[in-house]
């Protein structure tokens, strides 16, 4: 669990399945992530399962809900993800509409690296942004991260911008 001022960052539960539900049939997650394909919250429980949680028991780090301070119901997720084509893990966020513009993204991925860099001991994450995702390649930037090139996850795939970060 990882706090900031604003947040805390905690662990997914098959609880926050309605949530999930909302944000990953979002326009904008849908534009500049994936279309996962979930379309209940049966399907949403098992996306959790068979997502950030089995990630959690295999990696020991995954997607976190982000949470108020104060706790309460998910304002969008932020974590690490292990990727069987990508070499090191990489750092990942989306929120609900409702709480984007406020520096959230900022603030739990600021947490988030933080930890990947002092709690897990790693010296190196990437991230992955599609082109036109501005907003997000810029937060990634602020964090120090640089821009590395183009890559595809899968022959098939869109063609995404790779950043990396690596400890000074």
């Amino acid at each position: 669990m990882l706090h900031t001022p604003r947040l805390l960052i905690d662990p997914l539960t098959e609880d926050d399945a309605p949530f999930m539900l909302a944000l990953l049939n979002d326009p904008d997650f849908i534009l500049h992530i994936a279309d996962r394909g979930v379309r209940s919250v049966d399907q949403a429980r098992q996306y959790l399962r068979d997502g950030p949680l089995r990630s959690y028991r295999e990696n020991g780090f995954g997607l976190w809900a982000v949470r108020p301070a104060a706790g309460g119901e998910p304002l969008g997720i932020c974590g690490l993800v292990k990727r069987a084509t990508l070499a090191n893990a990489d750092i990942g966020y989306a929120f609900l509409p409702a709480a984007r513009g406020r520096g959230l993204a900022l603030e739990s991925a600021r947490a988030v690296l933080d930890h990947a860099k002092d709690g897990l001991g790693l010296r190196r994450l990437l991230a992955i942004v599609t082109p036109g995702n501005q907003p997000s390649r810029q937060l990634l930037e602020s964090l120090g991260f640089a821009y590395e090139s183009m890559i595809q996850l899968t022959p098939e795939a869109e063609n995404l911008c790779l950043y990396a970060w690596e400890t000074p």
